[in-house]
């Protein structure tokens, strides 16, 4: 199978592209990635020699270029490229529209138009919006985001849904809940309070900490990902998840725990404007259709990803300069606590 994966060599699409290629003899994977910010070639060194694998630089918003890709003749389409961070969106969200909306229209009728057999939307959870304290969202559940990131999003999967019904285009579309693991880049939540602990800097907390995610390993994800690609149905959509609740403070605990770092670390920020409190999916469909379930437990996989930071500062500490600097006093100011 020739597989185009766009976004490439962002988090989650590195570990897809790793994933293909060790677990699929018979797959080639081009790679067309912008390299924004959030993109890293780094995360893909050990497949850089592999034969089925070939990296290409440029957007998904550029027609010109989609279009002579697909020209060449490819079996699927995996679409991971997206602006995907709450907080920049909500600074500027122009990039959002472009990439997530107009970029997935730009996928979506260049495999019209060369007959692609399969393009996979790979979205998030955050389009259903936010939950009480009970339930979980299903894959019919209405869409209700909050943030421009996720409008975004939703607005690129409706575009999905709407080729599928109109043109009769093979999409699927995946919906997960927050991932973690190895080489994401830290503006997320996660590796924002492993690197900051590991330097003793303080961990920003939305609010009251009480926002409540659901955690899913990005290998379990990558996982349930192939399966969809390989056996999920024309047209559907998939609730990926890992059935793994946890506040971002108990999360914080977790790593200060770990790292023998203490609490006081911990400092609250004013909240995110529009913040959803609750995310959870139901996952039963993938789990009894395709038979997926996640394997990683949450606090092994946590433990795992802060030893990874651990080994490997240098990778961490080049991104967390410069740009990203100016990011984060954007963000969360001077760190003035609401309360400690």
């Amino acid at each position: 199978m020739r597989i185009l994966v766009t976004g490439g060599a962002g988090f989650i699409g590195s570990n897809f592209i790793r994933h293909l290629l060790a677990t699929d003899p018979t797959c080639r994977i081009v790679n067309l990635d912008k390299l924004t910010y959030a993109g890293n070639l780094e995360n893909l060194t050990d497949v850089e020699g592999d034969r089925r694998y070939q990296f290409i630089k440029g957007s998904i918003c550029d027609a010109a270029q989609v279009d002579t890709l697909l020209s060449e003749g490819f079996d699927a389409l995996v679409n991971f490229a997206a602006e995907s961070h709450v907080d920049r969106s909500i600074q500027d969200a122009r990039a959002f529209v472009e990439t997530n909306v107009l970029g997935t229209q730009t996928l979506l009728e260049a495999c019209r138009r060369y007959r692609v057999s399969r393009m996979l939307q790979v979205s998030t959870d955050e389009v259903y919006g936010s939950l009480g304290p009970s339930g979980r969202f299903t894959e019919e559940s209405p869409l209700h985001p909050n943030s421009p990131y996720a409008a975004s999003k939703a607005a690129g999967d409706m575009l999905v849904s709407a080729y599928f019904r109109t043109y009769g285009l093979p999409v699927i579309i995946t919906r997960s809940s927050n991932n973690y693991g190895p080489q994401q880049f830290p503006e997320k939540a996660i590796p924002l309070f492993i690197t900051n602990a590991l330097v003793g800097e303080p961990l920003p907390m939305y609010g009251d900490g009480l926002y409540v995610r659901d955690w899913l390993h990005v290998q379990d994800h990558c996982e349930a990902l192939a399966l969809v690609l390989r056996s999920g149905a024309a047209g559907d959509i998939y609730n990926i998840g890992g059935n793994c609740e946890r506040a971002n403070i108990d999360v914080a605990h977790f790593i200060l725990r770990t790292l023998g770092k203490p609490k006081t670390l911990i400092t609250h920020v004013r909240d995110r404007l529009g913040h959803d409190r609750r995310y959870a999916l139901n996952t039963s469909k993938i789990e009894q259709v395709l038979g997926w379930k996640p394997r990683i437990p949450f606090e092994t996989g946590l433990e795992d990803t802060i030893h990874w930071y651990e080994r490997h500062t240098t990778w961490w500490t080049r991104i967390k300069g410069g740009q990203y600097r100016e990011y984060y006093r954007k963000t969360y100011g001077d760190l003035s606590c609401v309360s400690q």
